[in-house]
């Protein structure tokens, strides 16, 4: 029997049953719809991280102190001193204080926000641009002028209905002046929004508001993204020598790049992601189950049938390869209507509900692949049961 007879037999049979070939293939339907949303739910949602930690700054790495509540912080002013004059890979560096919800007083209001001292590199480590005024200079931080830049956020709060530069706020007790006001950033990775800050000169921070000579974070962004892996190995053996650590004591930073922070980030989101699919998958075990059953049923109904087409010159090949044929078809068809269906929920999902969706061809391909690798498997055995019989019983069979 060629290809095409085969196939022609075989739809001629699934379309005498519309009913039972559909509520057949409902568990494939479900299956594969189920694993391509739950992976691009996944995949859209890891998109989103590395945007948003994209945003965070180019060709990003950072410096911290150790996370351990025992461990003290010695990252200082002369560590960034230090690497300005000797590192050889960075194309711009600030250090970094932050005040944690702190409350700032403007106009006739207050807001509690972030306040972080930095330097002028800060804006181009960030990729961040300047809405209105200015962003402080280099002058700024050797005077400690008490200025300030605010964002977005905190300037809508503070000054709703006019420009706040060249006005004056209040953080904690000390008094600034607003020179700028940044543009909007929107939200990071974890949701915060970067827009509710306020930011001051660095030294003018650590004299005048934290009274503490310890910098919180080094930033700095690396002249090309190629050059993190240096970068990342320099920094850490500028910073080791400055805290004079020996080659077999353990660092009391942590150096980071933007490559390892996306990773840390998305790990979550690849578990739960792959979990989800598991879980999901499943339905197309059950699916395939119930194709075997709808199949066995199928064989004892055409008994008869099979007596028929044997008697007449079919080999148990051909008995075979048509059974499975179908319990192929099956499967296909129903991973085609889920492969659509998938497609319908991530656009409801992402216009509806705002949330980010991508759905990978590969995944796509893999899910029909896996549809039809599942008709194959619960298929074979009614298809070989059919191929099996003989002709003078099947004949016989009411």
């Amino acid at each position: 029997m060629t290809t095409a007879k085969l196939i022609s037999a075989s739809m001629r049979s699934i379309l005498r049953n519309k009913m039972r070939s559909f509520l057949t293939s409902l568990g494939i339907i479900i299956g594969v719809c189920s694993v391509i949303v739950m992976v691009a739910i996944g995949q859209g949602s890891q998109e989103q991280i590395r945007k948003q930690i994209a945003s965070m700054g180019t060709n990003l790495i950072m410096v911290m102190p150790p996370r351990g509540p025992r461990e003290a912080n010695r990252l200082s002013m002369g560590d960034v001193v230090k690497l300005r004059s000797e590192s050889s890979y960075l194309a711009a560096l600030t250090g970094e204080v932050r005040l944690a919800s702190t409350k700032v007083v403007g106009g006739s209001t207050y807001w509690a926000t972030s306040v972080y001292g930095v330097e002028p590199d800060y804006l181009t480590i960030k990729d961040w641009g300047v809405k209105s005024g200015d962003f402080f200079a280099e002058r700024d931080l050797q005077a400690r002028t008490k200025v300030a830049v605010l964002g977005t956020t905190v300037a809508s709060k503070l000054f709703p209905d006019e420009d706040p530069v060249g006005k004056s706020i209040r953080i904690l007790t000390t008094p600034f002046i607003v020179v700028g006001v940044l543009e909007s950033k929107g939200a990071n990775a974890m949701g915060s929004d970067q827009d509710d800050v306020v930011m001051v000169p660095l030294d003018t921070a650590i004299n005048r508001l934290t009274k503490d000579r310890k910098i919180g974070s080094i930033e700095m962004s690396v002249v090309s993204e190629g050059l993190m892996d240096q970068a990342q190995s320099e920094v850490t053996a500028i910073l080791r020598e400055s805290h004079r650590l020996s080659d077999d004591e353990d660092a009391d930073f942590t150096v980071m790049n933007q490559a390892q922070i996306i990773q840390t980030a998305s790990q979550t989101t690849q578990t739960l992601t792959a979990l989800l699919a598991a879980i999901a998958g499943v339905s197309l075990i059950v699916g395939g189950i119930g194709i075997m059953n709808i199949m066995l049923v199928s064989v004892t109904e055409r008994t008869r049938e099979i007596g028929i087409r044997m008697s007449v010159g079919a080999r148990r090949r051909d008995i075979l390869m048509q059974f499975l044929s179908e319990s192929v078809i099956l499967s296909l068809l129903g991973g085609v209507i889920g492969i659509l269906l998938a497609f319908l929920l991530a656009y409801v999902l992402k216009t509806f509900a705002h949330m980010p969706t991508v759905i990978s061809p590969t995944v796509i391909a893999a899910s029909a692949g896996f549809a039809a690798a599942v008709g194959i498997f619960f298929g074979f055995y009614p298809a070989r049961k059919a191929s099996k019989l003989y002709p003078i019983d099947a004949l016989r069979y009411e």
